[in-house]
């Protein structure tokens, strides 16, 4: 059954793509594990799916064992107190959402002698309950983030409002894909705009063609 749906997903994936006059192969699909178990974890690897997202530290170290041939993100928000953990068992974090957190990440990397790969994560819908940069906040900032040693900005990453109107979500997909492209076209150091980070089960169609 999950191989099923997961098979299917990337046909969707695929035929968006195609709808959107994109390759298939610019958009990576992730699958999202938290609270999954790993018996029904390796069911959607073994169907092909070798990108897990984690909400939790805890899970995705206790995890990261089963699947070594798997990249495994953070996604969740990072409290400082498990920014070490994090980068010691992350391949990448997705959801740098202060330039605290990102200093934070920064101190622990040096640490361990590792180059963090991390996302920024925006607050696109302005929502008060989230975490995330807002919009008008992300250049001052990124201009800090970019000094920091052993890290690596590789994009951005948002979850939108719930929205039940398609035209209302299309609207934030289309505002950070004008924020990804405006922040690429800067080329400043260190930070290397590769990966825009966004749809879920609901809404990734709209996302890829955005």
């Amino acid at each position: 059954m999950i191989q099923q749906q997961y098979k299917r997903t990337l046909e969707r994936v695929h035929e968006a793509a195609v709808r959107a006059g994109r390759s298939p192969e610019e958009v990576r699909l992730m699958a999202v594990s938290k609270t999954v178990e790993p018996p029904q974890i390796m069911e959607a690897v073994e169907a092909g799916a070798l990108l897990l997202g984690e909400n939790k530290v805890q899970e995705l170290q206790q995890k990261r064992a089963f699947f070594p041939q798997c990249a495994m993100h953070l996604i969740g928000h990072l409290q400082s107190n498990k920014a070490a953990k994090a980068v010691a068992c992350a391949d990448m974090i997705q959801s740098v959402d202060s330039v605290r957190i990102a200093r934070e990440i920064s101190n622990a990397a040096g640490k361990c002698g590792k180059t963090m790969p991390v996302l920024l994560e925006v607050n696109i819908g302005r929502e008060a309950a989230k975490f995330g940069f807002l919009p008008e906040q992300l250049y001052d900032s990124l201009s800090e983030i970019a000094t920091l040693p052993g890290l690596k900005v590789r994009g951005l990453m948002t979850v939108p409002p719930f929205l039940e109107e398609n035209t209302e979500i299309r609207k934030f997909f289309s505002q950070m894909y004008q924020l990804f492209i405006d922040i690429r076209a800067k080329k400043t150091d260190n930070i290397c705009m590769e990966i825009l980070s966004m749809g879920m089960s609901g809404d990734f169609e709209i996302a890829i063609a955005e």
